[in-house]
């Protein structure tokens, strides 16, 4: 029979261990929490969109316009950041592994650490929404920068929150799990 190394195959017992199924589902929940850059991507994409339409609108404030929406875009990109933090804990920090207790509740919740943060979705496409709103405003109107950057970036730090609270529940999924004391 084949069997695969970093399964861990126990050959005299045809079991596979707790820690090898641990891994595997890290490895999962690693892969699900990326899909969050997804956001981010388009996000950004459509706040460079808009600057490119803005510097075309008014070629004088391409500087303003290429600044706001460099700035937006960094904003844009801070699920896609804090969904590879969690990627990267359950890779190589991973909290999980060393835990006593059931190995189903285990495996669940590194996958659950990463289906959360799918929710980084969401605030990456709005965060560049605003972004990109910002830049075409600023190119309309340069002179009314501060303004429109005040509110931009206002905008961005509400719609930041789903982000937040997805990585929150990550963290607790891996660091602070309450299930693991119902069993």
């Amino acid at each position: 029979m084949f069997a695969n190394p970093l399964l861990n195959f126990d050959a005299s017992t045809g079991e596979v261990t707790n820690l090898a199924l641990i891994l595997a589902a890290s490895a999962i929940g690693a892969g699900l929490a990326m899909i969050a850059g997804i956001g981010p991507g388009v996000g950004q994409g459509y706040a460079a969109g808009k600057g490119a339409e803005s510097v075309a609108i008014n070629p004088h404030g391409y500087k303003q316009s290429t600044m706001i929406m460099l700035l937006g875009a960094a904003v844009a990109e801070t699920s896609g950041i804090l969904a590879l933090v969690v990627s990267l804990i359950l890779l190589y920090g991973n909290p999980l592994v060393g835990t006593e207790g059931s190995a189903v509740v285990i495996m669940a919740s590194a996958i659950g650490a990463g289906l959360a943060m799918i929710a980084g979705v969401g605030p990456g496409i709005g965060q560049g929404y605003a972004a990109g709103k910002g830049t075409e405003a600023v190119g309309k109107r340069p002179r009314l920068q501060a303004m429109i950057v005040r509110t931009m970036f206002l905008g961005q730090a509400v719609a930041q929150t789903t982000g937040i609270y997805a990585l929150i529940i990550a963290l607790v999924l891996m660091f602070a799990n309450p299930l693991l004391n119902l069993l």
